[in-house]
């Protein structure tokens, strides 16, 4: 194979004075912009009864939902150790600049806040996450880069050409090479171990193509349920299927002794199935008619 391209960014952007700026932190704040911008029109285009305050506060706890829940779910269900941080360190669950949120986690934040927000504003929880579906994506896969940028959640060692070294996982590609003696002379060429660049995977399938093809089907009217569930068995399918070259988390590794079942599987499984049962609701659902029609 030719000479595979090393993923070795500083993922500081820039610095302030004594603050740093991180290449990750700025995906998160371009993802919320760009769902403010497209929310706005959105909401412009009727596909809401809302005013632009009313929206600015569903984005807004919605926000804090993404954080909080992404990053408590990671706690509870990713963070090394266990929940005994718990008792033994409960600050670390603040201690947000050493990494760790979790999809699932900011979904469920994302729905809470969803939930109280339609409940103040007298909407139907499912129009307000039918609205909101289009939007997420785009944060997604801005998310996704930032895990690149971080060299961060790569793949499996692969030889195909697009394959790329990240020099975060040097100690894994010893590890993995020692197991796996044919590969020596792989990693002595290279300094590491080609493999397969997931988290771009994850930003075209879960960003790009889900973005399209939600949007897209989202630019008309459509029965409550069938956005939201259209996104969740996309999202769903696509997270699946990408773990299946996605490294596991070191810490949780496989799971039920098996050698390809992750935590990521067993966590989007649900969100298949829910989007299966939406769209089966939605043939039998009312359609929101445009707030300026």
């Amino acid at each position: 194979m030719s000479q595979p391209h090393i993923v070795a960014f500083d993922p500081v952007a820039f610095q302030l004075g004594p603050i740093q700026v991180h290449w990750y932190g700025l995906m998160y704040l371009l993802g919320f912009f760009f769902v403010a911008v497209l929310g706005e029109y959105r909401r412009r285009r009727g596909r809401l009864p809302v005013t632009r305050d009313a929206l600015g506060d569903l984005f807004f706890y919605g926000m804090m939902g993404v954080i909080v829940g992404g990053r408590v779910w990671y706690m509870l269900f990713y963070y090394e150790g266990g929940i005994g941080w718990m008792w033994r360190d409960p600050l670390a669950l603040f201690k947000v600049w050493d990494g760790g949120m979790s999809f699932h986690g900011g979904l469920l934040g994302v729905l809470a806040a969803g939930w109280w927000w339609s409940r103040r504003q007298s909407l139907h929880f499912l129009d307000t996450i039918d609205f909101v579906a289009p939007l997420v994506p785009i944060g997604l896969g801005l998310g996704r880069l930032g895990n690149f940028i971080n060299g961060e959640l790569w793949g499996k060692p692969t030889s195909l050409s697009w394959a790329m070294i990240f020099p975060n996982a040097h100690a894994e590609d010893v590890a993995y090479a020692t197991s796996h003696p044919a590969l020596w002379p792989t990693l002595q060429q290279y300094g590491g171990l080609p493999r397969h660049p997931s988290q771009l995977y994850e930003m075209l399938l879960e960003g790009a193509v889900m973005f399209v093809i939600v949007w897209l089907v989202s630019l008309k009217p459509r029965p409550r349920y069938l956005v939201s569930g259209l996104f969740a068995l996309l999202y769903g399918c696509f997270r699946f299927a990408v773990e299946f070259v996605r490294v596991p988390d070191p810490q949780l590794g496989y799971l039920f002794g098996t050698s390809w079942v992750t935590m990521g599987q067993m966590q989007s499984l649900p969100l298949i199935v829910i989007g299966v049962v939406l769209i089966a609701m939605s043939r039998r659902a009312p359609t929101l008619p445009l707030a300026n029609a």
